[in-house]
């Protein structure tokens, strides 16, 4: 056994001294496997070892491969969801789900159901009519069949009564206005998008105070008047118009600076300057009229009216506030 192990390990060796003569071979043709996948472009950029000389009967040279997009672009257009496939069936699904849709689609499954129970009342009425009047046994009625087919034309005409009531009520539904976009932000190098980042968040806050005035407290009395939150919401609204009608004319001046002259800038800068205080102007306006209804809603707990008339003196400051700034712009 001795002798068997020795000649195993022997031969062993020998295998691996082949291999070991047999590497520069391997990494000549891993070097021209990989110079196949690298774009003729990247190839004179990257310095590529020299194999070692080696004797060797010469090779076909195979034609270059078109070179393939890389790996970091494909995640990049991935993560991107720029595939056709899967923004296609996004597109799908966003349809299949809109309100509009499934509505067309209960009318089409209700008039189908309709269509089907008023051919059956009008069969089973006809089999009723003509087992009654004996013309399915020469002449001799049925009383049992003419029975059943006036039970089953009730039970098909209840049927078909029922889906014609229902796809009234379908034709009849309205649906509800789809919920409006918000509007989009300045660029980022505008001066106008850090303070409508600021609106953004002041609205909901401030939509989110007046449902809470709008709705009574655990004392069963309403915080302040219905018309006073009404007064807030249409006020703060047309503030928020003005404000982004500010913000955009900062942007024109500003694509409009950026193509002027060099000697010209400067006084577009001023104005742009002017007009940004302004918007901040405008803005804490705005936050006035969220800190009153804050204090508002701590406030209505204890029956406190003092935070009241505040809600209502901010909500007139802001309201001459927007009307100046619709001046301005």
């Amino acid at each position: 056994m001795g002798q068997g192990r020795r000649k195993d390990f022997g031969e062993f060796t020998a295998k691996l001294e082949k291999h070991i003569e047999k590497l520069p071979d391997y990494a000549q043709r891993a070097q021209e496997k990989l110079q196949r996948y690298i774009p003729p472009s990247e190839q004179g950029s990257r310095p590529v070892t020299p194999a070692p000389p080696k004797p060797s009967r010469p090779r076909p040279q195979m034609p270059p491969m078109p070179a393939m997009p890389k790996i970091s672009q494909q995640l990049t257009s991935m993560a991107a969801g720029q595939i056709p496939v899967v923004a296609d069936a996004k597109a799908k699904w966003a349809r299949w789900n809109e309100p509009a849709a499934k509505l067309e689609r209960r009318k089409r499954r209700t008039s189908r159901a309709l269509t089907f129970w008023i051919l059956l009342t009008i069969l089973c009425g006809l089999f009723a009519v003509v087992a009654g009047t004996g013309l399915l046994k020469a002449g001799q009625a049925d009383v049992l069949q003419a029975i059943a087919g006036g039970a089953f034309t009730i039970v098909f005409g209840t049927f078909g009564v029922r889906s014609g009531l229902r796809l009234r009520t379908l034709n009849r539904t309205v649906l509800p206005a789809a919920p409006a976009a918000p509007p989009p932000l300045p660029p980022a190098r505008s001066v106008a998008r850090e303070p409508m980042e600021r609106l953004v968040e002041s609205e909901a806050s401030l939509a989110e105070l007046l449902r809470q005035l709008s709705q009574p407290t655990s004392l069963g009395t309403m915080p302040v008047s219905e018309i006073a939150v009404a007064d807030a919401r249409t006020t703060a609204a047309e503030a928020a118009q003005a404000l982004r009608g500010l913000a955009g004319r900062i942007q024109a001046i500003e694509r409009g600076r950026d193509a002027a002259p060099e000697r010209e800038r400067g006084a577009l800068d001023a104005a742009i300057k002017q007009l940004r205080e302004q918007l901040d102007d405008g803005l804490d306006g705005y936050g006035g009229l969220v800190a009153a209804a804050g204090h508002t809603v701590a406030a209505s707990s204890d029956g406190m009216t003092s935070s009241k008339e505040s809600l209502s003196d901010a909500t007139d400051k802001l309201a001459g506030l927007a009307m100046a700034m619709r001046e301005l712009s």
